[in-house]
């Protein structure tokens, strides 16, 4: 395949796609992000780290930078978009710093401003924007992670003394891997459930003080400390248990739940699971942020293992003196390039989704609209997908980058392995990656987020094949674009070019629905199975159901690179990539070849021209490859990298050791330099 792309296109202008509708909140943080304090120190010990990370936390709020996603009558900005943006910005820093400043604006300050109400806001919302007042988000517990709407941690009221009694019935149930809580936090929001009147009305959450002045625990408050983990050294994860402690009934987050003196509960939402994912839906911002920074760790991967292969030389050609640029080698390029496509096609996907999260946000807490629930929960699946995508891929990718520098990788000066540390945790922290896909699925097949909370009742839910098909199709449809491509496919599916775009979304959207229709038929069919308990109607098919997710995901995140390459102006930039986009789409069909060839829409004789096709396009974009992470545009003192400082010398030294070896040789020196590789052994 000839290479149609340009011989050079301005990172600038890729740039500004990526960059997006929060472009100025990424110019500030490039602009004024530079003390050395807030990237990663080499050796640090944890008691450093911690020290270090919280020393820059409180830098942090002192610089005003944490205070876009607060209401603006506490001087904030209201900007949920920006503050996401914002974090993703601070991930290419010190990912400790990044989880520290995400668990007290967002987790605690979050859960503070969107679950309490006027009189919490006043207050407290000013001294947690200030770091005066470290907090804590207090969900987890070391026996109920993802399933939260099963906590055992109790909090009963008692209308005597009007105050809530906190408790801990056993070990199982004391709160886990609490950011802040080991160190410094003096006040949790805890997660609980409220029973008053005899009568449980599931989870809800309460602002309870942890520790006093003096730092010392409260009054029946256990606080033990996780220890040393695989990474974020500097965050102070700790245990938090409680002993009949005592909470006065104005501490209760009550927006979605009230308790009134006499211990009558009241509450919008009279169903407590909708009301429950409700309230958890008012979280969904930690979840988009988490994601977005997975994409940044990921980014900043391979900016250092693309340009380390630009320079890194190893064995020479047949006939050529100089050895090889691995980044020439076609395996070199299988690896970073495609994983290149991905990270590209998820940024699009993530600023389209922090963008929708921003709007809906907007209308409801600043513009009073009532909750649309059905975008509300397409919002919730969408962020749900998207993190387990951006969270699994950033571990494979800085996993192959490692790889990909070889033992230079491997030195932690050179910030892969913290990278590949700090992001572990990330595939199941903020929900874990394959429960959210589970969720992902089930507003697939249900469309009703309130079957989310059980799973007994699937076996009676009518799923109606013709209904839920039309869902999916009135899904795919909404991308007006991508349709009018599909539809434009001409003839025979083996006889269209596999750059043909149409056909590329029209195999993910196959497979999407194909799986999901062959869901339904195996749930179906378990629902009317004598004797089939409810638990394993579901169970044994839950390969089929992450299957659906994960083929709903991919083609969700392709509609989000068409769309973004669609409304790039620039020529140039719109050629690279839309070719990028191509290998985005047939990469991701390549990675599943079995399922196709096994469904008949991949004939042997074309799985091999796709593999082909894949070939031709890494090596036409090739030489794009630095300009590709040029637009990632790190500020070169973020990357925290030695091997991009050191590279370029010992190149310098080989050369002129090898010019050195010619000489004493009396070897000739042909045009530019050669290796000892030329030098006869012994000489």
């Amino acid at each position: 395949m000839t290479s149609t792309l340009p011989t050079t296109v301005d990172p600038a202008r890729l740039q500004e796609a990526l960059d997006g509708r929060w472009a100025h909140v990424r110019r500030e943080a490039r602009e004024k992000l530079h003390d050395p304090d807030m990237l990663p120190v080499y050796g640090e010990t944890m008691a450093q780290a911690r020290e270090r990370v919280t020393r820059m936390t409180a830098k942090l709020a002192e610089s005003g930078r944490v205070t876009l996603g607060f209401p603006k009558e506490y001087g904030g900005e209201a900007d949920a978009g920006g503050s996401v943006t914002s974090i993703e910005m601070l991930a290419f820093t010190d990912l400790s710093l990044m989880v520290k400043a995400g668990v007290q604006w967002g987790l605690f300050g979050g859960a503070v401003q969107l679950l309490g109400t006027h009189r919490h806001h006043e207050a407290y919302l000013r001294d947690i924007m200030s770091f005066d007042l470290p907090g804590c988000f207090a969900m987890t517990e070391t026996g109920h992670g993802s399933d939260v709407q099963q906590l055992r941690t109790t909090c009963t009221y008692d209308p005597a003394t009007q105050t809530f009694d906190l408790h801990t019935p056993h070990a199982a149930a004391r709160k886990d891997y609490i950011g802040n809580a080991a160190e410094d936090g003096r006040m949790a929001v805890v997660f609980a459930q409220l029973v008053t009147r005899g009568q449980n009305h599931g989870v809800h959450a309460w602002l309870v003080p942890i520790r006093d002045e003096d730092g010392a625990p409260m009054p029946g408050v256990t606080i033990g400390d996780d220890g040393p983990k695989a990474g974020l050294l500097g965050v102070d994860n700790g245990r938090l248990g409680f002993d009949h402690v005592s909470v006065p009934r104005d501490m209760l987050l009550d927006r979605f739940g009230q308790v009134a003196e006499d211990g009558t509960y009241t509450s919008s939402i009279e169903n407590e699971t909708r009301r429950f994912f409700t309230m958890l839906g008012t979280l969904v911002r930690g979840r988009v942020s988490v994601g977005g920074s997975a994409s940044s760790a990921t980014k900043l991967a391979l900016d250092i293992a693309v340009r380390y292969g630009e320079v890194r030389r190893q064995f020479a050609a047949p006939g050529e003196e100089r050895e090889v640029v691995i980044n020439d080698y076609l395996v070199h390029q299988r690896k970073l390039l495609p994983a290149l496509a991905t990270s590209y096609a998820l940024a699009f996907a993530q600023e389209e989704l922090t963008g929708t999260m921003h709007d809906i946000h907007t209308a409801v807490h600043e513009h009073g609209q009532d909750v649309d629930e059905v975008a509300q929960r397409e919002l919730e699946s969408r962020a749900a997908g998207l993190k387990a995508a951006q969270t699994w891929h950033a571990t494979r990718t800085i996993q192959m980058c490692r790889e990909a520098c070889g033992g230079a990788g491997y030195l932690q000066e050179n910030r892969l392995p913290h990278l590949k540390a700090d992001t572990d945790v990330f595939t199941t922290f903020e929900g874990d990656n394959t429960v959210l896909l589970q969720l992902v699925a089930k507003g697939l097949l249900t469309g009703y987020r309130d079957a989310f909370g059980s799973l007994d009742g699937w076996g009676r839910v009518g799923f109606v094949a013709d209904m839920v098909r039309e869902t999916v199709l009135e899904r795919t449809a909404a991308r007006a674009l991508l349709q009018r491509l599909v539809d434009a496919v001409p003839g025979r599916d083996d006889e269209v070019p596999m750059l043909d775009r149409g056909w590329q979304a029209k195999m993910l959207e196959f497979r999407e629905k194909h799986a999901l229709e062959g869901a339904i038929r195996r749930l179906r069919k378990n629902s009317t199975t004598d004797g089939m308990a409810p638990f394993d109607v579901f169970n044994d098919v839950q390969d089929h159901v992450l299957k659906t997710a994960e083929a709903h995901i991919d083609r969700v995140v392709l509609e989000a690179f068409v769309e973004g390459v669609d409304r790039i102006a620039d020529p140039a930039a719109k050629k690279l990539l839309d070719t990028l986009c191509d290998l985005y789409a047939l990469s991701t069909i390549e990675a599943d070849k079995g399922w196709f060839l096994e469904h008949g829409q991949l004939s042997p004789a074309r799985a091999k021209t796709l593999t082909a096709t894949v070939n031709s396009l890494v090596k036409e974009l090739r030489p794009h490859m630095v300009t590709l992470v040029d637009a990632f545009a790190i500020p070169a003192d973020w990357k925290a990298a030695a091997i991009l400082d050191e590279e370029p010398a010992r190149q310098e030294a080989m050369a002129a050791r090898d010019a050195e070896l010619r000489a004493a040789t009396g070897a000739e020196t042909p045009e530019g330099t050669a290796t000892d590789l030329d030098v006869p052994p012994g000489q």
